[in-house]
């Protein structure tokens, strides 16, 4: 019996994996970009806040496991907003005319994105209220 993936050469899978590493890499910059353009509230609203933020941890001086904790609150909330969008340009796809369903898809998932917002307004405050002379017990 002919097998045709025994044609290939370990040289020439190890070389065909690399390209579609590459290839991987681009539909993820795609991605990217995609989100950038499809999300309004990204370069209005959540851009300058994420500057803003950096700005005021290089301001106070925060600690490294500050930076770590703000990365990450920065880092997740660009994930949820990534994972929303994605859902939303979904049921657009699948499901054109309005649907019960559909409206509760996108309401659900915005709501995981209102819910970061709310968790990593929480750890800035934590974060900077205290180096603004604010008692973080008393807010």
């Amino acid at each position: 019996m002919y097998n045709i993936n025994n044609m290939d050469s370990p040289k020439e899978k190890k070389a065909w994996s690399i390209v579609k590493r590459a290839q991987s890499f681009t539909h993820a910059f795609r991605g990217m970009y995609v989100f950038v353009r499809t999300t309004e509230n990204f370069l209005v609203f959540h851009l300058p806040i994420y500057i803003i933020l950096v700005i005021l941890g290089f301001y106070f001086r925060i600690s490294s496991f500050e930076w770590i904790s703000l990365v990450f609150a920065i880092g997740f909330m660009l994930i949820s907003e990534v994972f929303n969008t994605a859902f939303e340009i979904d049921i657009n796809l699948t499901s054109p005319e309005y649907h019960p369903y559909a409206r509760d898809t996108k309401d659900v998932a915005a709501a995981a994105v209102v819910l970061w917002i709310y968790s990593s307004y929480c750890q800035f405050n934590y974060l900077f209220a205290k180096d603004m002379g604010y008692d973080i017990m008393q807010i």
